[in-house]
């Protein structure tokens, strides 16, 4: 299982590598813009685009992991359709070539024969990525391959990835929007259960050179198996344990001075944040992106990320939420936990990744229907769930 692990912390390095060399040049990046299909479209967007470099990262994604275990690519699953129509109206299905030169040969027939800019992807593509972890390096849990299922989200915050903001400035850490908020998303799980085992986030636009303009990246993995459990911040957390224990806060403090932080949604509904403001006060910061707003909780940068809509999917939140599990956390389903009693003693309503929404079509069969909350520690998120219960509660008898 490590191995595999290995092998998607270097496929999302490679990915990252494409997702930087396609916003290199704005002319090359308005060549790799083609608006999504109808029965594509997120539906909380009103233009949704569809880009080359999400494509081909998926794809690569595939194809990578499908030559180092053969079988794998039949249970990974992702947002991205492979097809392209070109200006002649030819309809292009994107596979990796085996050589760099078959794959320009391709991309060139997607770019309308645009050489130059195809030959510069196909050498991003087929550029061989090394990724060292001695945490991951120094484990080795076996677990059998055809239990495995695979959900990609190849760049989330397309429209952030397009629009590439490149000074946002961050509030307490925090970017509300811009090319920081533009993720890399693979979680793997468990095809019989649905549970998160395996989640990998890369960040391919964290700070970038002044003098070059080159932008460099970030990597986060959590692991979480039959009782073991290990993510890439675990050196990073003991390092700053004094600050940690806001996050783990137990005991009376916990209960009556929680001090609680949210990321959410700019198009979150007003009912939840007017109950979040009488919970968090002013510390609810807005985002873009669900995977950024996911990995601001696994930063430690907030308590929870909270979004009511039914607008993401099992590619948004599955990485997370094994990185999440695998820090003693998670992502569980708001509408089943604000109708939750918890004096019943039930188990909070945990995503699962494999089963689709009974009736639904298109996307919508992969939404997670409920809404969701993201979090860190069981312990203020029973605290948190309570105070906001409470506070929904008086806003609707006031109403």
């Amino acid at each position: 299982m490590s191995d595999i692990l290995r092998e998607l912390l270097c496929v999302s390095e490679k990915a990252a590598n494409i997702a930087r060399a396609c916003r290199q040049q704005e002319a090359l990046f308005q060549l790799l813009i083609e608006e999504k299909k109808e029965e594509e479209k997120n539906k909380k967007f009103a233009v949704d685009f569809k880009t080359l470099a999400d494509v081909l990262v998926q794809e690569v994604i595939k194809q990578n992991m499908e030559n180092k275990f053969p079988g794998l690519e039949k249970h990974i699953f992702g947002e991205e359709s492979n097809e392209f129509t070109n200006d002649l109206g030819e309809k292009i299905t994107l596979r990796l070539c085996s050589t760099e030169e078959e794959t320009a040969e391709l991309l060139s027939k997607v770019l309308n024969g645009n050489k130059v800019a195809s030959e510069a992807l196909a050498r991003v593509v087929h550029q061989d990525v090394a990724f060292t972890d001695p945490t991951l390096d120094s484990t080795e849990i076996n677990v059998p391959q055809d239990i495995l299922g695979i959900w990609v989200d190849p760049i989330d915050s397309t429209y952030q990835y397009i629009k590439g903001s490149a000074d946002i400035k961050s509030n307490q850490g925090i970017f509300p929007c811009g090319l920081q908020c533009v993720t890399i998303l693979i979680g793997v799980y468990d095809i019989q259960t649905g549970v998160p085992l395996m989640g990998v986030i890369n960040q391919p636009f964290v700070s970038r050179d002044p003098n070059t303009l080159r932008w460099k990246g970030q990597c986060y993995w959590g692991l979480s198996y039959m009782g073991t459990n290990m993510h890439s911040l675990q050196l990073t957390i003991s390092r700053r344990s004094g600050s940690e224990i806001h996050a783990g806060n137990t005991g009376s403090e916990a209960a009556f001075s929680p001090s609680f932080s949210a990321v959410i949604s700019t198009s979150e509904k007003e009912t939840i944040k007017a109950a979040l403001s009488r919970v968090c006060g002013d510390r609810i910061f807005g985002a873009a992106g669900a995977g950024y707003k996911s990995l601001c909780v696994v930063q430690g940068l907030v308590d929870i990320y909270i979004f009511s809509e039914d607008t993401t999917f099992k590619w948004d939140s599955c990485a997370a939420h094994a990185i999440l599990r695998a820090m003693g956390g998670g992502i569980v389903d708001l509408k089943e936990c604000l109708e939750r009693n918890p004096e019943t003693g039930l188990d909070l309503p945990q995503l699962v990744y494999h089963m689709e929404n009974e009736g639904a079509a298109g996307v919508d069969r992969w939404a997670n229907k409920g809404g969701l909350i993201a979090y860190r520690s069981r312990k203020r998120l029973e605290t948190f769930l309570s105070l906001l219960v409470q506070n929904l509660a008086s806003a609707e008898t006031q109403t």
